[in-house]
């Protein structure tokens, strides 16, 4: 896999996740239908964890649970570790 690659993936899966975030958001203000928790995780796993983060603070949402309080700083962790590993390693 080219390194260049991986920034663009994580560059575009960043934004989607940081627009997910605030469209929850709006959702929440307006009581609207809203984008469940185990959703906006599985972004931030695949990736999107910086722009999930990012977005929480932005739009103070979600900054008091604790999954994303401390879950998302401990993905954008290791995410760092393995791309870490992977440039090392590979």
């Amino acid at each position: 896999m080219r390194p260049d690659f991986l920034i663009y993936y994580l560059l575009i899966i960043n934004i989607i996740a940081y627009i997910i975030m605030a469209l929850d958001k709006k959702r929440a203000v307006k009581g609207n239908r809203r984008i469940p928790e185990k959703t906006l995780m599985k972004w931030a796993l695949f990736g999107g964890a910086a722009g999930l983060l990012i977005s929480s603070r932005v739009f103070r949402h979600k900054t008091k649970k604790r999954l994303f309080s401390a879950g998302l700083p401990a993905i954008i962790f290791l995410h760092i570790l393995i791309i870490s590993a992977a440039f090392i390693y590979l």
